[in-house]
């Protein structure tokens, strides 16, 4: 049996869908960003992160993206502003658009606090500025009769699915690595620690429980979105989901990730499901009765044209470019090349120092660095164990001490790591002139390969 793509292709993008899954996808996460943003303002985290260190690790190529001092402030209350826009469908595509630029000027300023779940923001962000989620329970469609749809193309449902299929795959992926699977490394180091947890706490030291929860992390991530696709086993892999991110969320520190995985997920459901939920806002507003019913097509238009293709080439990408990784020698779990976006979620114990050399070319005179003169605790932290950064922080300290009117300046650093468990092991050569080094390299010479 041929299968004719072109007409496949065409019938499933010519599907409608209820609204309702993709209106209230909108309304919960633009409230989960508010109480994020907010939450980060309220903790002092803006002035922690970004004000009080003098000197921030810049993405490649985006050294330009900087602090913009007390400024700050203005850019995480406007984000927060267009969070709440995009919740309650105000002025839904600008506050899109706002939302996605700040909350990813935010994300770019130091790479020393980059998450999954930032990219993860920024990603549905984007989305975001091109999907209808408006078109139903929106101010906008309350204001104006021509928005309200109730039904939309399928596929502006589908590409959230989508989204959240290559997320849980990957990091289902990064799990089938040796360290994970045959070692239960990092949980063997992590969960001994969580011996106070009630129930679960006497077993956090035992090794069949650490090969547990590595087996049935990597086992979930690869099969979740199959579950969650399935009518018949939806409700159990929700349960799941909500299991599974609950518990990560009281054995680790990973901040708001598990509630946005959770409330995510919710878009596998039926449009009836949502509609209840709509339904439920809808008492609790006294809205009338059939106020966002419109029986009307939804209508293409220029942007729907642009739409489409971009966001097919956007999703390739997205498929593609966690991959990169492969284009690297050596384990991407010590080099770290390819590491970021990717969806390797918690996948390592990293343990490092790195002591830096300031030296005079001619005379061989030299003196070594107080780090803590330079950067704060957590930036000092994940400088000693990404050899980007310390390529970076080396190429800074060597540019700081030169304005300072030393002569001839080189640097390099004593550094050690261990990984997983391993023992400590040199790490950047320490006979490399890190002023001398291209930071731009996709090959890393400074990198000594791990002995495994």
């Amino acid at each position: 049996m041929v299968i004719d793509s072109r007409s496949f292709f065409s019938s499933y993008f010519s599907k409608n869908s209820k609204a309702a899954p993709l209106a209230v996808f909108r309304i919960l996460f633009g409230l989960v960003m508010l109480f994020s943003i907010s939450r980060f303002a309220y903790n002092g985290w803006i002035e922690t992160l970004y004000l009080a260190p003098s000197f921030h690790f810049h993405y490649a190529g985006l050294a330009f993206i900087k602090v913009p001092g007390v400024y700050i402030y203005l850019i995480f209350a406007v984000c927060g502003l267009a969070a709440l826009m995009i919740s309650i469908g105000f002025k839904y595509r600008l506050a899109s658009v706002v939302f996605f630029i700040s909350f990813t000027y935010i994300e770019l300023l130091d790479k020393t606090y980059y998450l999954n779940h930032y990219y993860f923001i920024s990603i549905i962000g984007f989305l975001l500025i091109f999907l209808p989620a408006h078109s139903t329970y929106s101010i906008d469609a309350y204001k104006d009769d021509s928005i309200i749809r109730e039904y939309i193309p399928k596929w502006t449902i589908d590409v959230i699915k989508l989204m959240l299929a290559i997320v849980y795959f990957y990091a289902g992926l990064a799990k089938l690595n040796p360290d994970w699977m045959f070692r239960a490394m990092p949980l063997a180091i992590w969960l001994p620690s969580k011996f106070n947890l009630p129930l679960l706490g006497s077993l956090m030291h035992e090794t069949w429980m650490h090969y547990l929860f590595s087996w049935g992390g990597a086992l979930y991530d690869l099969s979740i979105v199959f579950f969650l696709m399935w009518k018949p086993t939806r409700v159990f892999a929700f349960i799941m989901v909500v299991i599974f991110h609950l518990l990560t969320r009281i054995l680790f520190p990973i901040g708001m990730f598990p509630y946005i995985m959770i409330f995510s997920t919710l878009i596998f459901f039926d449009a009836n499901f949502h509609e209840k939920i709509l339904a439920a806002i809808s008492n609790i507003l006294k809205l009338k009765p059939g106020v966002f019913q419109n029986d009307q097509a939804y209508q293409s238009s220029f942007l729907n044209l642009f739409t489409l293709p971009t966001l097919i080439l956007f999703m390739i990408f997205q498929i593609l470019f966690p991959l990169r990784s492969l284009a690297y020698p050596g384990s991407v779990y010590w080099t770290e090349q390819g590491y970021r976006f990717s969806w390797r979620v918690m996948l390592m114990e990293k343990t490092a120092y790195a002591n830096f050399k300031i030296v005079n070319g001619e005379n061989g005179k030299r003196f070594y660095v107080q780090n803590d003169d330079f950067l704060s605790p957590v930036q000092e932290k994940q400088m000693s164990t990404q050899p980007d950064f310390i390529l970076a922080y080396g190429q800074y300290l060597g540019k700081h001490f030169t304005e300072q009117g030393h002569e001839n300046v080189e640097v390099y650093v004593e550094s050690y790591a261990a990984l997983n468990g391993r023992k400590n092991q040199p790490f950047i050569d320490p006979k490399a002139n890190l002023m001398k080094l291209d930071y731009r390299s996709l090959c890393k010479s400074h990198i000594i390969p791990l002995n495994d």
